[in-house]
């Protein structure tokens, strides 16, 4: 019993021991002590635009210009003053570094315009500052009561909504100015400040990446803001099936310009005078209905306060603010003289307008603050390109035609393009054009030439094709006369170098280059002379209508001919003198020489026979030009804007006579087969393809003159002039009794039977698309008449006819019962 004892105190001391022990690894759960936490206060929410110096802190980065800009940490504000709301501002993007690798072609080298738009900066309701895209499309100044009506129709996109973080006080002036944080804005892809739609699709860009682009600097001035920005897009697969290609990245340059108040009064377009235009509707001028009005495109040049009176005697004065040029710090040394001379060129011109040092050319300062891509600059920008080419586009304020600025492109290999030129249109008049490589001298004034034409653009000129057709061809190989007067009155033709011209009338470098010309002084006073006596341009307009008629009575060379009419053979490009077909019969002269000398005057040691084959290409393409020039006169149109003061008609039709002329030409030049373009050593050597290049050109004509096109016209022209026309039917009697009238002997003629079957083929089966109306025409009968007149050709040579002709006349046959569904 003792024992059971002793064995129970021990086990309950046992039992203690362990409670004890683990109460060390678990302690008994205490309820929670409720404890009241005052929550923190929370302050009132403050709506609506904040203190200036909450939002504008005082780390903050500001530059003043006509907007000003803060930069707080890594977002940019635009402190707006109340001057800039509601103004005009223009917006320009530029590339300023072009993407590596992606696909250029004319577009998409730094320097390049992509986009450019009109914005306005304007209040709103809810304290937002709306970006709003402006169009001046359609006017009224409310002389009929039509004000009210064209705004209501004509309300402007808002394209983005802003909201104001603070208003920047002013308490002296009595202003508040808005605050708006442009950070994302900026950053984004849109409309605005980024490529226009068509020019992404053509430079293959598609979906842009936020993450991979951002701002560079924001620069304001007194009257422009440049932004660059870097931005990165996906690349376009060039196959639908293919996966999106290697990004690309664009460094931006984007220039908000400030338009002046008040704008420059414009000038009337006038169709007899080579300007770019503008425009807009006018709801006022016509009291019965709209008036398209249309204004020329140029700078505003204007005497200084001072020397309006001198003026006004007709005094030489220098502009309040002159045209300048900068030329771009990239362009090769040597080039930089001769690309200034062709801006300094123009400056005789304006003095024909009653100004002096109106215009000039400068290098680009050498000062890191200075910018190509600053909107107050305009520059001849170079571009490292193979592509062959020059431009001269112009920036201008759509509501009166004002030129703000200006980059004229020059592409490298445009010197390419200038030696082949040369060449071809000189080699066997001047000596130096037969080297393979020009002496700088020779370049550099070939340069100069074009750098004149590109300016000519930026200053409001467009081509004048028809300038070099009021020069008779005659004139041309006068020594005397053409180094006096030059090979044609305008630069802005394109008519390059004097081809006109023959190793026996020894001409001079000044007979065959182009030049500013007396059409050139003419359209420079016409646009930039300045009438004070005059409150409107409306007010202007008898004047310079009387002006224009005066000076086209006094010499043709005054003439305009437009570079978009498809019909008139006076106005085309590439061409000289008033005689396409006299011009160039003396061109063919000139290749005819060349041809036979190629090997020689190409060869080049350790070199190929590439440059021979290329210069073969060349006169080829010389040659199409010169059929080309020929072919616009058969059913070819004369148009010569008119005003109603002026007698004579506006539209006629080429005589009879020049469009026979022109048929017999072609038929002595073209349908017989230029022998003098098949050389056998250039074949066996420079391996070219005479086959394949006469082929070419002859399908080229052929296919001009049998189409549904040159058959209409020349019916219209029977309709209106009868007995007097050259007519669809003459033409293909002409034709037929040419080419048809003996059996072909060799490839050459073989091929041109095969060009006019399928030429007259296409017309009769027409292209017209599936579900509109068949316009009505007598082309298809006139082409299924000939074709079987054709047919029983072929079929009366076919007895005579063995090996490859009449393999030849068997497969003509099958075409034509094909085409015309002749059931056997």
């Amino acid at each position: 019993m003792r024992k059971l004892k002793i064995l129970f105190v021990i086990l309950l001391v046992i039992s203690c021991t362990y409670d004890a022990q683990a109460g060390w690894f678990k302690k008994k759960k205490k309820a929670p002590v409720k404890t009241e936490v005052a929550a923190p206060k929370k302050e009132p929410e403050v709506k609506g635009p904040k203190p200036f110096s909450q939002v504008i802190t005082k780390g903050a980065r500001s530059v003043k210009g006509f907007i000003v800009v803060h930069k707080v940490d890594n977002k940019y504000f635009f402190e707006i003053p109340d001057s800039v709301l509601g103004r005009d501002l223009l917006i320009v993007n530029r590339i300023s570094k072009s993407a590596a690798g992606s696909r250029k072609g004319f577009l998409g080298y730094a320097g390049d315009e992509v986009n450019e738009d009109m914005i306005r900066f304007e209040l709103g309701p809810n304290d937002k500052v709306f970006l709003k895209t402006i169009s001046y499309s359609e006017r009224s100044s409310d002389t009929l009561g039509m004000y009210r009506n064209v705004l209501n129709s004509n309300i402007q996109p808002i394209m983005m909504a802003f909201e104001i973080k603070a208003f920047k006080k002013d308490s002296i002036l009595k202003t508040k100015s808005p605050v708006i944080d442009v950070t994302d804005f900026v950053n984004s892809d849109n409309i605005v400040l980024n490529f226009d739609d068509g020019i992404k699709k053509s430079l293959g860009i598609a979906n842009f990446f936020p993450d991979r682009s951002y701002i560079d600097t924001i620069r304001t001035f007194p009257t422009n803001l440049e932004i660059r920005t870097v931005k990165t897009y996906a690349q376009k697969p060039i196959n639908p099936t293919d996966n999106v290609g290697y990004p690309y990245t664009f460094e931006l340059n984007s220039s908000m310009v400030l338009l002046p108040k008040e704008p420059m009064k414009p000038r009337y377009f006038d169709p007899r005078v080579a300007y770019f235009a503008t425009g807009y509707v006018d709801f006022d001028k016509n009291p019965q209905g709209v008036e398209r009005i249309s204004m020329i495109t140029r700078w505003r040049l204007e005497p200084k306060d001072e020397d309006l009176e001198k003026y006004k005697r007709g005094e030489l004065v220098e502009p309040k603010k002159p045209i300048v040029f900068y030329i771009d710090p990239t362009t090769p040394k040597k080039w930089i003289p001769y690309l200034i001379q062709g801006v300094n060129d123009w400056q005789s011109a304006f003095e024909k307008a009653g100004f002096k040092n109106a215009i000039y050319a400068l290098e680009a300062p050498n000062d890191s603050s200075w910018s190509i891509d600053d909107a107050r600059h305009s520059a001849i920008v170079y571009k490292p390109s193979n592509i062959p080419n020059a431009s001269g586009p112009h920036v201008h304020d759509p509501r009166s035609g004002e030129i703000i600025e200006t980059h004229v492109n020059w592409y490298h290999s445009v010197m390419e393009l200038l030696h082949n030129w040369y060449f071809i249109q000189t080699a066997t008049v001047d000596p130096r054009a037969k080297e393979i490589t020009y002496d700088d001298e020779l370049m550099g004034q070939l340069i100069r030439f074009v750098s004149s034409h590109e300016v000519g653009h930026t200053l409001g000129l467009r081509h004048n094709f028809g300038s070099s057709n009021t020069v008779p061809v005659e004139k041309l190989r006068d020594k005397a006369w053409v180094e006096a007067n030059g090979h044609t009155p305008s630069i802005m033709d394109y008519a390059r170098f004097n081809y006109v011209a023959q190793p026996e009338d020894n001409i001079t470098e000044k007979g065959l280059f182009p030049r500013i010309g007396i059409y050139d002084d003419w359209s420079i006073e016409w646009g930039y002379r300045l009438y004070p006596q005059f409150e409107t341009a409306q007010d202007e307009v008898p004047f310079l209508n009387k002006l224009v008629m005066d000076k086209l009575a006094s010499d043709k060379r005054f003439t305009f001919g437009t570079e978009t009419d498809g019909n008139d053979p006076r106005n085309q490009s590439e061409d000289l003198g008033d005689n396409a077909m006299l011009a160039s019969k003396y061109g063919i002269k000139n290749l005819q020489r060349i041809v036979p000398n190629l090997l020689s005057w190409t060869k080049e040691a350790d070199k190929d026979y590439t440059q021979a084959a290329k210069m073969y290409y060349e006169v080829v393409n010389q040659y199409t030009r010169y059929m080309g020039h020929v072919t616009k006169n058969i059913a070819g149109i004369y148009t010569t804007p008119k005003k109603v003061e002026q007698a004579g008609n506006v539209v006629e039709f080429v005589p009879a006579k020049t469009q026979k002329e022109a048929l017999a030409f072609l038929n002595e030049q073209l349908f017989t087969t230029p022998t003098w373009l098949i050389n056998k050593e250039l074949m066996l050597k420079a391996q070219v393809s005479p086959v394949d290049q006469i082929g070419a050109v002859q399908r080229y004509i052929i296919n001009r003159l049998l189409s549904k096109y040159t058959f209409d016209k020349m019916i219209q022209d029977e309709t209106q002039n009868g007995a007097n026309a050259f007519t669809v039917m003459q033409m293909l009697d002409i034709l037929k009794s040419k080419i048809w009238g003996a059996l072909p002997t060799d490839v050459y003629q073989r091929n041109l039977q095969k060009f006019y079957v399928d030429a007259l083929i296409v017309v009769v089966q027409g292209n017209v698309t599936p579900g509109t109306i068949k316009p009505s025409s007598d082309a298809a009968g006139i082409a299924r008449l000939h074709l079987l007149q054709l047919k029983q050709t072929i079929s009366g040579n076919m007895a005579s006819a063995t090996g490859l002709t009449k393999a030849h006349f068997i497969d003509l046959n099958a075409q034509i019962d094909n085409a015309l569904d002749v059931k056997k």
